[in-house]
């Protein structure tokens, strides 16, 4: 368990917390691409860790993230007009650009010479991967941009979604590093045989008990974790996922030849946006695209026009008491709202972690919050983390390999090793 103290510094991010100023120190996700369509589209609100800030499109199509308010006297600029490269408060036509330079002050004879004195709070801001990142750290500090492989390849190989997730980030980050809760929380009462996460991804029913090697490597990105498991044939399955600084994983359902990652960006400290990604070397066949968008259960079905999901807290997650009593262990239909409504009220949206009583199948939620902690406190020292400055260390993806059983762990994990890197063929075996 954390001391209340540990828990406060893992789980705020607000401006001058030292978790808040590791996150600032990376780039990471601000809102959908989506969401600010085209040049001079309508502003959008965004809230991101902790602050009020508004992002939108110039005429020549760049993003800007500001201040949601302008300087002269606090006007919301979430009215604004949009036009001619800049964002114009419409209660005193005072304009800025997306660097945070005032480009027009229109309201006094001194505007002129006035305005070169004048700037707002912006973040630098770029599109990539269908996603506006953004640094929101020092200028001086800024580093090199990401460089995941996922950015690199098409649209028709890669499907991202949002959700709004009604809970601190870390509680859906610790989620992805439960070795053991999907072996009852996913689960069908008979025994998996109709589970519909056979579909996606095999081994993941396998008994945690059946471990036999498992290790958790610091990088420079974070943590690679490692584990060799003994199958039903008595063979040996080598599997390698990853935590990525400062709140990613590669977890989620996927399939032979597709990988996943989960990235959860707080909002404030008792909401967060989740980025659940799938993406491939290989374009989407036509089957993998429907269930992506329609088919429910890898990606829930949302409320029109919001990022909430249908089944949620609201509703008690549509939780089917038939199904819970005859077919599935929960009730709940799909995968990821299965998770969503475990970890959105752990003693509610802030989990008390110094109440917890832990086990040794949580090692591995110990070991992220560890390197969190470790981080965030290395940097209050002055010592600035690794990662964001080689953001090549960061594109390597989860792996799979089933080899003999009397191969050594250590043997089994180089061969799925070999296979996290550059285009390679991720291999499920059938449970």
């Amino acid at each position: 368990m954390l001391s209340v103290e540990e828990n406060d510094m893992l789980t705020q991010t607000g401006p001058g917390t030292p978790m808040g100023d590791l996150f600032r120190r990376h780039w990471i996700p601000a809102l959908l691409a989506e969401e600010i369509p085209g040049a001079d589209c309508t502003p959008v609100r965004v809230q991101l860790l902790s602050e009020n800030l508004i992002a939108f499109r110039d005429s020549d199509g760049k993003p800007g993230l500001i201040d949601a308010y302008c300087p002269h006297r606090g006007a919301p600029l979430f009215f604004g007009r949009n036009e001619e490269c800049g964002l114009r408060c419409v209660y005193h036509g005072w304009k800025f650009d997306v660097n945070g330079n005032c480009v027009d002050l229109p309201n006094s004879p001194e505007g002129e010479t006035y305005k070169d004195k004048v700037n707002i709070k912006a973040y630098p801001s770029f599109d990539k991967g269908g996603i506006i990142w953004t640094y929101m750290g020092p200028a001086d500090k800024e580093p090199p941009k990401p460089t995941f492989e996922w950015l690199e390849v098409g649209e028709n190989q890669r499907y991202l979604r949002k959700y709004w997730l009604r809970c601190n980030y870390f509680q859906a980050v610790e989620g992805d590093y439960d070795p053991s809760h999907a072996y009852f929380l996913h689960s069908t009462l008979d025994n998996n045989e109709g589970n519909p996460g056979r579909r996606f991804g095999a081994g993941v029913f396998n008994s945690f008990l059946n471990r036999t090697f498992a290790d958790y490597i610091d990088t420079d990105y974070g943590i690679m974790n490692v584990a060799v498991s003994t199958t039903a044939d008595g063979q040996q399955q080598a599997n390698i996922g990853h935590f990525y600084m400062p709140s990613y994983s590669s977890a989620g359902i996927a399939g032979p030849d597709v990988f996943s990652s989960n990235m959860r960006i707080p909002i404030d400290d008792e909401s967060c946006y989740m980025y659940r990604l799938r993406w491939s070397y290989n374009p989407f066949t036509d089957a993998q695209s429907a269930e992506d968008k329609y088919g429910g259960y890898t990606y829930p079905e949302q409320i029109p026009g919001t990022f909430l999901a249908v089944e949620n807290k609201d509703n008690e997650y549509l939780i089917d008491r038939v199904a819970q009593k005859n077919y599935s262990f929960t009730g709940i239909k799909a995968f990821p709202v299965q998770d969503l409504a475990l970890v959105e009220d752990q003693w509610g949206p802030r989990a008390h972690r110094n109440l917890e009583r832990l086990v040794s199948s949580d090692e591995s939620i110990i070991k992220v919050r560890r390197r969190l902690l470790d981080a965030a406190r290395a940097l209050m020292e002055g010592q600035e983390p690794s990662g964001p400055s080689n953001p090549d260390s960061y594109r390597v993806h989860t792996a799979r390999v089933t080899v003999p059983g009397d191969m050594s762990a250590q043997d089994a994990i180089e061969a799925a090793k070999s296979r996290m890197v550059g285009p390679s063929t991720w291999e499920a075996t059938k449970a």
